[in-house]
């Protein structure tokens, strides 16, 4: 195991169903603006939306990438979100195997300059 020393983080966003959370997850990692994006199944999550408690079914996404790509990753997932406040929280990653943040590098090398 590697320290990463912050160049890597998740960030973690909700999505209303698994098809709006991969396209997003597709246009990010077309654009090598992330390495991978893993979309877990539905969860129920609970919330005050307007001053009403509500209860819905959503679905998790969590977007590896460089800490350096976070502002224009969010930036694109935030263009095709469909929720009018996406949630968008980034977290940190302490470390990880060399082999596959060495592929993470790889795959978002391209975008270095962003």
């Amino acid at each position: 195991m590697i320290e990463t020393g912050n160049e890597f983080c998740f960030v973690y966003s909700t999505f209303p169903d698994a098809e709006s959370a991969l396209a997003v997850g597709r246009a990010l990692v077309d654009r090598k603006l992330a390495a991978c994006v893993n979309v877990y199944p539905p969860m129920t999550s609970v919330y005050v939306w307007q001053g009403k408690q509500e209860e819905t079914q959503e679905v998790a996404a969590f977007i590896k990438t460089r800490r350096s790509l976070v502002e224009s990753a969010v930036a694109a997932a935030r263009a095709q979100h469909p929720y009018t406040t996406p949630c968008f929280l980034v977290l940190p990653i302490a470390g990880g195997n060399d082999d596959y943040l060495a592929w993470a590098r790889s795959q978002t090398e391209r975008n270095l300059t962003v």
